[in-house]
């Protein structure tokens, strides 16, 4: 979300000429696919984490420009809160000790970025909900000084024509409405990325979309909102909300939303792309003098810029990336379902259940998705999302059952099989997956130990609502720069 625009007014010539220009990227790439001139040498992986920021009494700061001011270091971007920031992690292949490689590097970069983050008296904070975040934080004002984001917020709005209501019932209920988008900026994401060619990627996208619902009952780590204990990963709900382009009555229609799980299984990359140009109009109708069609003929490679601008601005939890690198296209998936944090241990042990257990179900002799109905694995997204990690799921075979019997019984030595094939070493794995085994075991993951922590701080200290979840990020601040993964959190008293 973070590429550069400039601001402008955008006319009817424009989205004219922009559809005009998207369907013919759309023909240049389907050419491009039957050609296989997609880098499939090396495959790479790759992520990225969303931080908040906050200061010295645990509520968000707006500095985001005074803090990558200070931090200097070209891997941080703005996000769309002057509130967050991004760190983009150096794509790395995973054989050997690549996990390892990307703990190092993380932790190193976010304990460097946050000692020249408190030099403007900030704290770096990896979660997926701030708990002390309030509405009254979530105005314009709050929205970062990129002039995309102003942009995004005009176009929605507009197409949305009036304000955005939020509702969430979980535990307790949520109703309030906004007039910009920024309540988006509440969600902190880890996301990450793998590289596959043409012919692989139906098959590691549906995979991805499979086991969704099971990665964000295992690291669910957003549980409350606006001082309510709602949903064990209410990023999910908030994010789907705070973006919807539909009034009531187009959504009666059946029109898709922007934040969008899907409705089908896929057997190319095109069909991804296709839908996108097919089903959502454009946010940012911005062209390029590039000629894709022309480029192509000439040997070169098309950026095919409006295509992946609109592929942007299309929120799917599982997202095509098409993207050039060093005068090479290739293909990834963008896995998008997880929150930040809580620690740069737990992200990993994260990034290699998902790595690991992707590519096991993708280069399966017998596909999940030819077993298992679209719908199943929509509902148990929404299940662990509402549940966390005591959600119970649907899983061929086995019927319902618990997440935690699923991953310990299946899905583990699933994993354990897709790192082998990645080549990475047996102490990394196994050291790894043990985090995912532990938390299983223990019942205890981000939204837990936030949950469990809020209520003893109301109950033993008999602290009221506001005053007890600035505690409790007081609490969790050491912890996350400890390095010790979740399961093994203590609470405090």
């Amino acid at each position: 979300m973070g590429e550069e625009v400039s601001p402008r007014v955008f006319t009817r010539e424009d989205r004219a000429r922009y559809r005009e220009k998207i369907r013919h990227c759309l023909d240049v790439f389907a050419e491009m696919l039957r050609e296989a001139r997609f880098d499939i040498d090396r495959p790479l992986t790759g992520m990225e984490i969303e931080l908040n920021l906050v200061d010295d009494h645990s509520m968000p700061a707006m500095r985001n420009a005074e803090v990558l001011t200070a931090v200097a270091d070209p891997q941080f971007q703005t996000e769309l809160g002057q509130f967050n920031v991004e760190i983009n992690v150096a794509p790395r292949e995973l054989a050997g000790t690549g996990t390892a490689d990307f703990e190092h590097d993380v932790r190193a970069s976010l304990n460097s970025a946050n000692l020249k983050a408190r030099t403007v008296d900030t704290q770096l904070v990896m979660i997926g909900i701030l708990p002390t975040l309030r509405a009254d934080h979530l105005t314009l004002d709050a929205l970062s000084a990129n002039p995309r984001y102003t942009l995004l917020n005009e176009q929605i709005v507009a197409a949305r024509g009036e304000n955005l209501p939020i509702r969430i019932s979980g535990v307790e209920r949520l109703e309030t409405t906004a007039d910009t988008i920024t309540p988006e900026a509440a969600c902190t994401s880890t996301q990450f990325h793998v590289q596959v060619s043409p012919a692989q990627f139906a098959a590691y996208w549906n995979a991805a979309q499979a086991i969704a619902g099971i990665q964000v009952a295992l690291g669910a780590n957003a549980p409350f909102l606006f001082g309510r204990e709602l949903w064990r990963e209410s990023r999910i709900p908030l994010f789907q909300q705070a973006t919807d382009t539909r009034p009531e009555e187009i959504k009666a229609q059946g029109v898709r939303p922007r934040v969008w799980f899907g409705e089908r299984w896929v057997t190319s990359v095109f069909d991804l792309f296709e839908e996108n140009v097919r089903y959502f109009p454009a946010l940012l109708p911005i062209c390029d003098s590039e000629r894709p069609a022309r480029t192509l003929a000439s040997g070169g490679i098309p950026a095919l810029s409006e295509l992946r601008l609109h592929n942007g601005t299309v929120y799917r939890w599982n997202r095509p990336v098409y993207d050039v690198v060093q005068g090479r296209p290739h293909l990834r998936v963008e896995n998008r379902v997880l929150p930040a944090g809580p620690t740069v241990v737990d992200t990993i042990a994260n990034a290699a259940f998902y790595f690991g257990l992707v590519r096991s179900l993708a280069e399966s002799d017998r596909p999940l998705w030819s077993q298992m109905a679209f719908s199943a694995a929509e509902e148990n997204f929404h299940t662990c999302a509402r549940q966390g990690i005591a959600a119970q799921v649907y899983w061929p075979g086995l019927g319902y059952l618990p997440v935690t019997e699923l991953v310990l019984r299946r899905l583990l030595p699933l994993a354990s099989d897709g790192l082998d094939r990645w080549g990475l070493a047996p102490t990394e794995r196994d050291r790894l997956l043990g985090i995912i085994e532990q938390r299983c075991l223990t019942g205890r993951n981000g939204a837990s130990w936030q949950v469990a922590t809020l209520h003893r701080l109301e109950r033993d200290r008999a602290l009221d609502r506001p005053s007890a979840l600035g505690e409790l990020l007081r609490c969790y601040l050491p912890l996350m720069h400890s390095n010790q993964p979740v399961h093994e959190w203590p609470y405090p008293g």
